[in-house]
């Protein structure tokens, strides 16, 4: 269900270096690392326009110039503002940094900028207003909490306590998903001029202060590794989750404009950039080339990752690979599984990068 009037402003915290997806990250800044062909929060953004949101804050760090170039100021439909982070101010600092900056609204969302999801963000709001809540948290149901802090609540759910990641049972599986709705008010609480945390600092505070969580369903993944990376991927390929991206083919696999692919094999679930030249009898499968990327003959791509530029050569074999912007890899080279190769590097010289 969607809301006819809108929520107007959210923010979206977007400012990490995304080190667990180096080398790609120490080119391109995570918020528009292509998911898909696409700037991954152009899919965040289209799902919070498709909840009414007119105008959205984004909070940016590492390389946050070449994030607004590509995202600019309008996008999806809304209009894009942006607050920038001198220095890492965690989850809860951009908030105080909007604030001061006068352009946070009387009631706004705050979203984790590397979370898809299609969950009902109306039906959250719309329990926030019916629970005159100070802030409403998301959670969503996970199988294993064990790499997570979990979030119990009483029957009309107020937040009773935060349960960090501990040994033995735990007493619920549902987890923080990274969406907030928060009044204007909760800014006050946070420090001024350093890094503050809503999970560690402002939220407990606020425990039998009008703290509530909002059950959500749907899909929810978090992409901030190349394994979920590629699982996303995957399942926007699949249309597990609405998107907008152009028809797949057979193997539900997306081939961009200008790429030339004739001989090649490609899927399932593969996304070829643009302007791509894959040889002959090489196999592209549950992988992902950036745009630009030339690929030899009888090579083997699979559940990896190829950074914009790079050059694969003829019969390179690669498995759970992530390979930087610009990278080469030689003939007939074959890759340990889960190597990373940084930017520019050339594999496979010891002395070139090589992780």
């Amino acid at each position: 269900m969607l809301r006819e009037e809108p929520l107007v402003q959210a923010l979206v915290l977007a400012g990490g270096e995304g080190t667990r997806l180096r080398p790609l990250t120490l080119t391109t800044p995570k918020p528009v690392l292509p998911l898909a062909g696409r700037p991954f929060l152009s899919f965040m953004l289209d799902w919070l326009h498709g909840h009414g949101v007119e105008e959205a804050i984004l909070s940016l760090g590492f390389l946050s110039d070449a994030a607004h170039a590509v995202l600019g100021d309008i996008q999806s439909g809304m209009r894009l503002r942006y607050v920038h982070e001198d220095e890492p101010l965690g989850t809860a600092g951009p908030v105080r940094l909007a604030a001061e900056e006068g352009i946070l609204a009387d009631r706004f969302l705050v979203l984790n900028g590397d979370v898809l999801t299609d969950m009902d963000l109306t039906a959250e709001l719309e329990q926030h207003e019916r629970s005159g809540a100070a802030g409403t948290r998301a959670l969503i149901e996970v199988d294993d909490v064990t790499s997570y802090g979990v979030v119990p609540t009483d029957e009309q759910g107020e937040v009773l306590e935060f349960r960090e990641k501990s040994p033995g049972p735990a007493p619920t599986n549902r987890i923080n998903a990274g969406a907030y709705v928060l009044e204007r008010s909760v800014a006050d609480l946070i420090p001024a001029g350093r890094a503050v945390s809503f999970e560690r600092e402002i939220f407990p505070q606020m425990v039998g202060n009008g703290l509530y969580g909002w059950h959500a369903d749907g899909y929810w993944i978090d992409i901030g590794t190349p394994e979920r990376y590629l699982e996303a991927t995957g399942d926007l390929l699949a249309g597990r989750v609405a998107s907008t991206l152009p028809e797949r083919d057979e193997t539900g696999s997306l081939v961009y404009d200008g790429s030339l692919t004739n001989g090649a094999h490609i899927g399932p679930h593969a996304v070829v950039g643009p302007h791509c030249n894959v040889g002959p009898d090489a196999a592209i499968e549950r992988s992902v080339l950036y745009d630009r990327v030339v690929v030899g003959s009888d090579a083997v791509i699979r559940d990896s990752i190829i950074g914009a530029g790079a050059r694969v050569g003829s019969g390179v074999w690669m498995q759970d690979a992530v390979i930087g912007d610009g990278a080469v890899i030689a003939d007939g080279t074959r890759l340990e599984p889960g190597v990373r190769v940084e930017p520019g590097a050339t594999a496979p010289d010891p002395g070139a990068g090589v992780s």
